[in-house]
């Protein structure tokens, strides 16, 4: 993987317990009812896809068509799974791998009904790996 295929300035964080659970998004308390441990940076794993979709009526701001997947990362043995965007016009399916990458803008900031400043418009998309 090449630097500009992992942006090691973002991370995909998600929380560790004492359980060893690990949650994505993080909450402040665990499964077991614990507050985090430690974080652990999803991007810095592969994941698969567990399942997709891709709308074609989106709102304001996000692309048209839109795919759509949850995916599971196998963090030592410990399933996480997370919900995004795929990367570009690529397709997946299920069973497919995939990365986390970076992506500055997950839609159109001056689209919505929201003012921009008032909420934080990157993230994580998954792209596959071939």
């Amino acid at each position: 993987m090449s630097d500009d295929d992992h942006d090691t300035e973002h991370e995909m964080e998600a929380y560790r317990y004492s359980d060893g659970s690990i949650t994505y998004p993080g909450h402040p308390v665990g499964p077991d009812g614990s507050e985090p441990e430690g974080t652990v940076d999803l991007s810095e794993y592969t994941a698969t896809v567990v399942t997709w979709t891709t709308s074609t009526a989106t709102p304001p701001g996000v692309r048209q068509p839109n795919t759509i997947a949850i995916v599971e990362f196998d963090v030592d043995g410990e399933p996480v799974r997370a919900i995004g965007q795929v990367e570009g016009e690529k397709t997946v399916d299920i069973g497919d791998e995939v990365r986390a990458v970076y992506a500055g803008e997950l839609r159109e900031p001056g689209a919505g009904i929201r003012h921009p400043d008032s909420q934080e418009w990157d993230g994580f998309r998954f792209e596959p790996i071939e």
